[in-house]
């Protein structure tokens, strides 16, 4: 077994719609609240991020899947949505909703494509942080392959 420590250090220098810093190797970047959230908007927040870690680990997935069966692709690209609930006060981060757009080659068959759905909707429960948030966030997928 392998355990991998990743570290993050987090400024925080005054009260909620003050401005901080977290520093997490590649990762350097300001935090605050989100203006949707009566916050200043300034850098990311942790909506963002939390949907960046999830968007990010299910198309990397996707791609090593897709690399491990041999199924050729064009392009892969995505988008992500995260949908957070706020209702009397409480602030409850409900889904996040993946669109996948996979482009595979041109002489792609009809083997290819329903591959590519297999392991779009695969990559989706093998992905460490869908995992991570199972039982807590929604997760859903709206997959297009085309050629």
């Amino acid at each position: 077994m392998a355990e991998h420590l990743f570290h993050l250090k987090a400024e925080w220098p005054g009260l909620r719609n003050d401005v901080g810093t977290i520093d997490a190797g590649n990762l350097k970047t300001k935090v605050s609240i989100p203006p949707e959230m009566d916050g200043p908007g300034v850098g990311t927040n942790p909506d963002e991020m939390l949907l960046g870690a999830a968007a990010t680990c299910y198309i990397i997935t996707l791609a090593a899947m897709m690399e491990r069966s041999k199924l050729g692709k064009e392009a892969l690209t995505m988008e992500s949505i995260g949908v957070v609930d706020v209702t009397k006060g409480v602030i409850t981060y409900k889904k996040i909703i993946h669109k996948p757009q996979i482009v595979l080659k041109s002489d792609a068959t009809a083997k290819d494509e329903a591959l590519a759905l297999r392991l779009a909707e695969k990559a989706e429960t093998s992905c460490m942080i869908s995992r991570a948030i199972q039982g807590n966030v929604v997760v859903g997928l709206e997959a297009t392959i085309t050629k």
